[in-house]
């Protein structure tokens, strides 16, 4: 029985958006069969205000019987996955899991989550796989999202929240210097922010290799090579002492570590910064000048500083400037983080990072381990220590993890070295998969499972502002998919049936014990509840209370460190851990386009998403085009030291000629991420995603 029963037919459903990290208002209406709905913006919701982009638009589309898995499917001795019933495919999967563990231990099984689960899914998945397989082999894609913005987040300010105030304030600051982001294609209800920031007199910085729809709109683009943030910020740093604009009364009061701060960024001299970074010195002084001009100020920094090996230092170094500015901390002004992935946030504050406990609780705590052990009923000891972070976990596969349950991912197409990984996949002892689609990943599965997907269920969600949101269930699914959370419990009572009660069905039961879970630890749940949210509340954590308002603006009066004082990180720039050379001369940087999300695994089942954006390609220079001898849409080859992909070529003067590009949504030879580099960030265990060598040639015919 499902505990929120679908409203009638034709009654309008207020929900999110299942995609982006905006997760944008919407009402949901039922039509008159019951098994759609139709999507509208909802005015109402202060981050989108009515807008959806393409993809929210269309969202309702994989809810059709079409797009969609309805029924399990198991592995059959002629190799291909054949329909079967849901007690089948559970004996299966708890057979190949217990089996594992019987022959080479629990921590031979792993666990690999998803930033789109819910915040209960992804609570109960952390607490399936410490408790019931009692293995420390958990982890998730939230791991390739924002990582280094977390950690870096976590050393300067004691916590990470990705914005800590609403995106309403962007308007209202001075000026935005946006690093790495793309906003006009990644998440565009966001767009309207940022122009209104513009029509209010405000000044936006872009700092991006492409010259990219969002810095069109820009006061000042600069193109730095890529994985040269890192040397910007602290030439930019340099700049702002040099020209004595360091807000000394600030650093004073409410910060530490300066001095030390200040000697790494006073190594980096303007013209060597010019040199390392390809920005032109009189650019980098109208940067700081437009910067630190206006009374409020923010620094926000996404995916492109983030996915380097020196991702950690590169955020800690945006932070730095932002703190000699005195910025963080004051109204409408700050650094922040846009977060990626629809439940980003909220994905890795309750336990399916491999170093997390809920509420951001640490695993390596003793205190931490304690509470969360009460709350699940377990003893403290019980609980494993911290397992691989995500791609040293994939890594492993076939090697010491011989089983792994994924739920929500697609690492097939969205993981660095992704050829690599799909061996190692391959090379497993048994997959099981629990998805909305027959991803990419799923295909190789011995198992799989179909689950409910958004509009389907009821759950919460934590958007990039730290705002916790209720989705509400609208419609029933079809016949024979089951919820995530029913799986968990069904797997349960097969492998662990003495724990089959600590795994409830009702969204709102896991939720409160969420609550409990979280409860005095950094990301504090525990005033938040389900009525509260249902009353369309404006709820941020941490909201330790029932009356608490909820913390919509962090940092106000303290930072979240033990003398309440905000830390400056010492950092020095550093190569990428691949740069070009003479067999491979290119830069390959890789990002998303705007009617294609993430892995593609949904958005590339809805056809009008498809029209628009039908298939990978190569963004490259004219010059270095005609160098290759290479025209608009010819196929072209890209080779890195891990593999090759081919797509054809898109000619622009919007990309550096040093530098090609290439959309991570696609699957088959035109794979980015077959490219891409594995190399991790010594912190945050983050991939360089964003940048590694290349070489390109004309394909052969």
């Amino acid at each position: 029985m499902h505990p929120h029963p679908a409203p009638p037919a034709a009654a309008p459903t207020h929900s999110h958006c299942p995609y982006c990290a905006l997760q944008c208002g919407m009402t949901l209406t039922p039509d008159a069969s019951g098994t759609g709905v139709s999507v509208a913006g909802r005015a109402d919701f202060p981050v989108n205000r009515g807008a959806l982009c393409g993809k929210g638009q269309s969202a309702a589309a994989v809810l059709s019987a079409g797009a969609r898995l309805t029924t399990p499917l198991i592995r059959g001795a002629g190799g291909r996955l054949e329909p079967a019933g849901w007690d089948e495919a559970l004996d299966a999967v708890a057979a190949g899991l217990a089996r594992t563990r019987a022959v080479h231990g629990t921590d031979a099984c792993a666990v690999f989550g998803g930033g789109g689960l819910t915040n209960e899914k992804a609570y109960a998945l952390g607490k399936f796989a410490r408790t019931v397989l009692g293995t420390s082999q958990i982890d998730y894609n939230g791991r390739f999202c924002m990582s280094s913005a977390a950690a870096a987040g976590l050393k300067a300010f004691g916590v990470d929240r990705g914005l800590p105030f609403p995106l309403a304030d962007v308007p209202r600051t001075g000026c935005v210097i946006l690093v790495g982001s793309n906003p006009a294609e990644t998440m565009p209800p966001a767009l309207r922010h940022f122009t209104e920031l513009k029509a209010a007199g405000g000044k936006l910085i872009v700092i991006d290799p492409r010259r990219t729809r969002t810095a069109d709109l820009a006061d000042l683009h600069l193109a730095p090579r890529p994985g040269t943030d890192l040397a910007l910020a602290l030439g930019m740093l340099h700049l702002v002492v040099a020209e004595g604009r360091v807000d000394e009364e600030y650093v004073r009061e409410r910060t530490s570590g300066w001095e030390a701060a200040r000697s790494a960024a006073m190594a980096h001299w303007p013209e060597y910064v010019e040199r390392v970074t390809g920005v032109p010195l009189p650019q980098l002084r109208e940067a700081v000048r437009l910067f630190t001009a206006p009374d409020h100020a923010m620094v926000l920094t996404a995916r492109g500083p983030e996915q380097q090996s020196k991702g950690t230092d590169t955020v800690g170094a945006w932070i730095n400037l932002a703190l000699a500015t005195g910025r963080p901390g004051r109204p409408l002004s700050g650094y922040g983080c846009l977060t990626g992935q629809g439940n980003g946030q909220g994905g890795r504050e309750h336990g399916q990072k491999a170093d997390q406990l809920p509420g951001y609780r640490k695993l390596t705590d003793p205190a931490d381990r304690a509470h969360v052990a009460e709350v699940w009923g377990v003893d403290p000891a019980s609980l494993p220590g911290p397992g691989r972070s995500a791609y040293e976990l994939l890594d492993a596969l076939g090697d010491d993890i011989h089983s792994l349950l994924v739920m929500g991912s697609n690492p097939v197409v969205s993981a660095p070295r992704a050829a690599h990984i799909e061996g190692r996949l391959r090379a497993l002892g048994f997959l099981a998969v629990a998805d909305v689609v027959l991803s990419e990943t799923a295909e190789l599965a011995d198992v799989v499972l179909p689950v409910t997907q958004w509009a389907e269920e009821t759950g919460t969600t934590t958007n990039l502002e730290g705002r916790v949101l209720l989705r509400r269930r609208a419609l029933a699914p079809p016949p024979g998919v089951h919820s995530d959370l029913d799986v968990l419990r069904d797997l349960t009572a097969r492998l662990a049936p003495e724990r089959e009660k600590g795994f409830p069905t009702d969204p709102q039961e896991v939720f409160d014990e969420l609550r409990r879970a979280s409860a005095g630890g950094p990301a504090d749940y525990a005033g938040i509840s389900y009525a509260r949210l249902e009353r369309d509340e404006a709820l941020h954590w941490p909201c330790p209370g029932p009356g608490h308002p909820g913390t919509p603006r962090l940092f106000l009066d303290r930072f979240a460190t033990e003398d309440g004082r905000a830390r400056f990180v010492p950092v020095t720039h550093r190569p990428a851990a691949e740069e070009p050379d003479a067999e491979y001369p290119l830069y390959l940087t890789t990002g998303r386009v705007v009617a294609q999300y993430q892995s593609g695994a949904q958005t590339r089942r809805v056809a009008e998403l498809n029209k628009a954006a039908p298939g990978p390609f190569v963004e490259l220079h004219p010059r270095l085009a005609a160098r290759l001898g290479v025209a608009e849409g010819d196929t072209v080859t890209v080779t890195s030291r891990r593999g090759e992909a081919r797509a054809p070529a898109r000619l622009t003067t919007a990309i550096r000629p040093d530098t090609v590009f290439m959309p991570f949504h696609w699957p088959g030879r035109g794979r980015a991420n077959t490219l891409t580099n594995p190399a991790l960030d010594p912190t945050s265990r983050m991939p360089e995603f964003k940048v590694c060598a290349v070489r390109l040639a004309p394909a052969a015919p």
